[in-house]
């Protein structure tokens, strides 16, 4: 099993990155799915998260209307589309996969990517 995350980078505040994150190994349908972030010096937080029928969205809220969260039951990804992105945005993104809703009870963690905001 493998969650496989891309998109991340360096940008600069107000710009926008899109997070992909792709399953191997496992069929995400039956998961919600979400993504957490770990800043330098900080704990990990839950940004956000999608139920696994794509109806139920959870944002931090920090990053509501700004983040959106998505998932493509056929494809078997997880996308969040970042937009007017703010330098304390950067951290190491990570995509996740839980039976429950949001709880943080995390069965899958992919690896991150890295997301830097700064000019």
């Amino acid at each position: 099993v493998q969650l496989q995350a891309s998109g991340g980078g360096l940008v600069k505040p107000g710009g926008s990155l899109r997070l992909s994150c792709a399953a191997s190994g496992l069929n995400l349908e039956d998961y919600t799915l979400g993504w957490f972030r770990q800043a330098p010096g900080k704990e990990r937080e839950g940004v956000s998260c999608v139920s696994s029928s794509g109806g139920v969205t959870f944002y931090l809220e920090s990053v509501k209307d700004r983040f959106t969260i998505s998932r493509d039951n056929a494809k078997n990804t997880v996308s969040l589309q970042m937009n007017s992105l703010k330098p304390e945005d950067t951290a190491v993104y990570y995509c996740t996969a839980e039976h429950t809703y949001c709880t943080g009870a995390i069965d899958y963690w992919g690896e991150g990517t890295l997301v830097t905001v700064s000019s």
